[in-house]
């Protein structure tokens, strides 16, 4: 009798394999990152062969070292970085160039020419997101433009495009398989979220042929078996979700209203409407949280590019720290009000602001400022960013009254403390860290019935520790103001900067 899921979790960072029981108790787990390429300002690009062997690693020593067969695995689910996009040949399977990353701005100014008012509210009414570099369908045009011969193969139907669930899932099955699922397809700015279908519209805008996209499938779903050389034996592929979509079905937000935020390499604040797809007119993005039984449940989202990246960077690139879990202890006797605030705009800044061309900046430096200063500035950016979603979302009429939080970040209680009391609201951390890999063994277990319902599901959600707010009104409309203001100056400087720039070409 088959005992384990198995979640692969392909991260911007690193890739993951964790092995759950039934009980969704974690059994063994094993991680591998890979390099990072930017080859130009704002471009962000990652080896799609070091993705799949990382994969492939690290999910075939989570069975070895915990002496498991493929027989044991009951199914696989896959969870995956969204956005990022990769273009591969049919018959070799080999990628035609490197997998263009969700923080990749190279298509700004594609995005700057195409934008009309007029055709960035049909995109958004369809998919739900905003014309911005950010999505797959321009980084695809990109690709299909400046490689050689690449048009002309996309048209013979010779080249596939997938997000990396849907290039997982080919190596996976060995070619025989080109399926994504509809959270990850939500995503791409190609589907349409009210239809449930790739838009012919937007595909004829973009100029890309529906023969290179694969099939949507449900979000627990049969999508294929693995291949026998990959694992010894074949094993089910069960469940299929886009990462932050993978934490709010981990974290059992299935009730309407319910909120999570997810603190990785950038952040993401995801609130489930239900059945109902709102549109927001705050500039956050309406997409699928989860497709079940061919019923679609839908969220409203806000996207910060820079959370656990801005600690990665004080780290290896200024290296202040030799390694982010210093930082609580570094910043515990700074003051909140110490007057420095770093605005991590360094690949552009995401919701509510969706500036791509925004750049870091550090402001409010004294004499005093010292590097606690500056981490504390780091960290407390996130929870910065974060409020500037809420704010957003109490514009559309939502507020959470409770956000349930994951990440590497939250292990920091610093970080958590000042995020409920920014946010004015209770922050709540679960046991169980692995928010968005027991998420897709979630999504597993109930295409394999080891569950029976997302009630079920709900009742296994289990509370570390809750964050309740104690900073003053005042304080907390002080400090925000503050950032505000350090936001706008930023943005200011940058557009003139760029006015500069133009004037001298």
């Amino acid at each position: 009798m088959s005992k384990y899921i198995l979640s692969i979790d392909q991260g911007t960072t690193s890739s993951r394999a964790i092995l759950f029981n039934k009980e969704a108790q974690i059994q063994g787990a094993e991680q591998q990152e890979f390099t990072q390429h930017f080859p130009n300002n704002g471009w962000v690009e990652h080896n799609p062969d070091d993705i799949w062997h990382s994969v492939l690693t690290t999910s075939r020593n989570v069975l070895s070292n915990n002496q498991i067969s493929a027989d044991d695995i009951l199914a696989i689910g896959i969870t995956n970085q969204r956005e990022t996009t990769i273009v591969w040949n049919k018959k070799t399977g080999k990628p035609i160039y490197n997998a263009i990353v969700w923080q990749d701005r190279r298509t700004s100014d594609y995005c700057e020419q195409l934008a009309s008012e007029e055709l960035s509210q049909s995109i958004n009414e369809k998919t739900g997101l905003l014309l911005d570099p950010y999505f797959s369908a321009t980084k695809i045009r990109w690709i299909l433009d400046n490689v050689e011969n690449a048009q002309q193969q996309a048209r013979n139907g010779e080249l596939a495009f997938g997000t990396v669930d849907s290039y997982l899932l080919w190596h996976l099955t060995k070619g025989q398989v080109h399926r994504t699922d509809a959270t990850n397809a939500s995503r791409t700015m190609l589907f349409n979220i009210h239809t449930q279908q790739w838009d012919k519209a937007l595909l004829e805008l973009f100029d890309i042929p529906l023969s290179m996209l694969p099939q949507v499938m449900d979000s627990a779903d049969e999508f294929g078996t693995t291949h026998s050389d990959i694992f010894g034996s074949p094993v089910r592929i069960c469940a299929i979700a886009g990462d932050q979509q993978a934490a709010l079905v981990g974290h059992a937000c299935f009730e309407q209203g319910m909120a999570k935020s997810t603190y990785g390499t950038g952040c993401f604040l995801m609130l489930n409407t239900g059945d109902k797809a709102l549109t927001s007119k705050n500039r956050l993005l309406t997409t699928v949280a989860y497709r079940l039984n061919g019923k679609p449940t839908y969220a409203i989202e806000g996207s910060i590019f820079m959370a656990g990246a801005t600690m990665q960077w004080i780290v290896e690139g200024l290296k202040l720290l030799s390694h982010a879990g210093e930082s609580e202890s570094l910043v515990k006797d700074v003051p909140l009000d110490h007057g420095v605030f770093l605005v991590p705009s360094f690949t552009g800044l995401g919701a509510p602001y969706w500036d791509p061309n925004a750049r870091g900046a550090i402001l409010g430096l004294t004499r005093d400022s010292g590097i606690s200063t500056i981490v504390a500035a780091a960290l407390q950016s996130v929870g910065y960013q974060t409020k500037d979603l809420q704010k957003a979302m109490e514009r559309d009429g939502l507020r959470p009254s409770v956000l349930r939080v994951d990440g590497g970040m939250v292990k920091n209680n610093w970080v958590l403390t000042f995020l409920s009391n920014i946010l004015g609201a209770v922050v709540e951390r679960p046991m169980l860290s692995e928010t968005t890999s027991v998420g897709v063994a979630y999504l597993a277990g109930l295409q394999t019935g080891i569950y029976k319902s997302t009630e079920q599901l709900a009742e296994m959600w289990r509370c570390d520790r809750r964050f309740e707010p104690d900073m003053s009104v005042q304080q907390r409309n002080s400090l925000y103001d503050q950032w505000q203001h350090c936001v706008a100056q930023v943005r200011l400087t940058n557009e003139n900067c760029k006015k500069t720039h133009n004037a001298d070409h």
